[in-house]
């Protein structure tokens, strides 16, 4: 069925899967794009009076080769025909414009990979934008990715888990700002004279996420001792399988954002809060990926465990210690899901080694999950600022809070005249130290980490080809 869903998506004597980078204009288009992206300033402008800038017919001629590449790569992917279109007016009003601040509102607006979720379908992306986790300037980035769209997750979006915007995506090529952390692209990301009343998509590489869980897990099963049960240890030497994992836990993970018992904005995009609150958003949503994959598994889909441990040990093993502890919230969920099971006796750091009760391991992290569903149910009857404090004192119950903390010492600490978004001043950067046992960890695993920056599916392969 994916084979011929491909074929009929691709016209024009072009042969039924023939990929876009293999296509000589591909690493022309990637060349020109690096060219333009050193001359770009923070904002995506190119100043063409700074010492040293580069001439503009230089830039003009430049851009003028990007548009060639477009041209001849968008009969490719003929489902992107009005969006390469609506690109190559944008990068040529850039030109025209004197090369200012960017503005490809039109081409976004064109750009619809959820319109057409077909497993296997490639797109030619190109915009002005930051890459999450990755390069936070706005310069152009160019990204050849696949749609993944199985038919068993298409079955499960229908019927369970509505989500028409997500799109779950894998890379083939990229340009710089995607030879880093990030595996996402969003739409809000890109530079555009206004936001839009509304996005239209979203998409997460499941091959960057399934590559870097399977580095970092392989790195902290071996260095904790742990005894993986036969099925997960085979999950973990099979990208495929853990791509599967991960854009399943994606799709539901995402919509669970405006799903629940929400007593705020559930993206808080036009709020000041403290971390801990992010923090918890993120967990939940991952904790009810969780919930759905037990009951998955339950009735008989063998993803819904894979999902599990996916989530169990890319929150406890990678989260915790990656970046650095500027109100990390994601690393702050990962450590207190960590603390939960270890005070449940689920795990138990014994003999120099981690041992985990599998068994107990679903109940418990669902009984978590429910601890914060109730916070969240809770919170629609409180003033902001006695929730914030039920949400401290929820991760204060297994996190132990940095002793120099005015939050820790209760609302006597705190100048309570001052409205809720300035206390968060008194939030310190690092509210909630790793424990002894994550310091441990992370000398023994941040060069694990710090390699996977721009992992994808074909390198993990080619290292693991070059040790066989």
């Amino acid at each position: 069925m994916t084979e011929i869903l491909v074929q009929d998506a691709i016209s024009g004597g072009i042969a039924a899967g023939e990929r876009v980078v293999d296509h000589p204009a591909w690493p022309e288009l990637k060349k020109a794009v690096e060219e333009i992206r050193t001359w770009q300033s923070a904002d995506g402008s190119i100043d063409l009076a700074a010492e040293g800038a580069p001439a503009r017919g230089l830039v003009e001629e430049t851009v003028e080769r990007v548009v060639a590449s477009v041209e001849t790569l968008s009969p490719l992917v003929p489902h992107g025909v009005a969006y390469h279109r609506a690109l190559i007016a944008d990068l040529r009003k850039w030109a025209r414009d004197g090369f200012g601040v960017p503005d490809f509102l039109d081409s976004l607006m064109e750009f619809h990979p959820a319109a057409q979720r077909v497993d296997g379908l490639q797109h030619l992306v190109l915009f002005p934008m930051y890459t999450q986790n990755g390069n936070p300037d706005r310069n152009l980035e160019a990204v050849v990715l696949r749609m993944v769209w199985p038919e068993w997750l298409s079955d499960l979006e229908a019927t369970r888990y509505d989500n028409p915007l997500f799109c779950g995506i894998t890379f083939e090529d990229f340009t710089a700002g995607y030879d880093t952390n990030s595996a996402v692209l969003f739409p809000e990301t890109i530079a555009v004279r206004e936001a839009p009343e509304r996005f239209t998509w979203g998409g997460i590489f499941c091959d960057r996420e399934a590559a870097r869980f399977r580095k970092v897990t392989e790195a902290a099963v071996d260095i904790l001792g742990i005894e993986l049960p036969e099925d997960i240890a085979a999950m973990v030497e099979d990208q495929k399988r853990c791509e599967q994992a991960f854009v399943l836990w994606d799709m539901v993970h995402d919509r669970t954002h405006s799903h629940g018992d929400l007593p705020f904005d559930p993206f808080m995009i036009k709020q000041r809060q403290p971390f801990w609150m992010y923090g918890l958003e993120e967990l939940r949503c991952d904790l009810t990926a969780f919930k759905e994959a037990v009951k998955l598994e339950a009735e008989g889909n063998a993803h819904g465990r894979d999902v599990q441990y996916a989530v169990l040990f890319d929150r406890m093993f990678r989260f915790p210690v990656t970046g650095d502890r500027n109100r990390n919230y994601d690393g702050l969920g990962g450590q207190l899901l960590f603390a939960y099971l270890h005070k449940h006796d689920v795990i138990r750091w014994t003999d120099n080694t981690l041992k985990i009760d599998w068994q107990r391991a679903p109940q418990i992290t669902n009984q978590l999950c429910a601890e914060i569903e109730k916070l969240y149910r809770d919170g629609i009857d409180r003033p902001k600022l006695v929730h914030w404090f039920a949400a401290y004192d929820l991760v204060s119950t297994y996190l132990a809070p940095h002793p120099g903390s005015k939050w820790a010492k209760g609302p006597d600490a705190l100048d309570l005249t001052q409205p809720p978004r300035k206390l968060v001043d008194d939030v310190l950067p690092d509210e909630f130290p790793l424990s002894m046992f994550y310091e441990a960890l992370s000398k023994k695993l941040k060069g694990v980490i710090a390699a996977t920056k721009g992992i994808t599916a074909k390198s993990v392969a080619g290292s693991e080809q070059a040790a066989a």
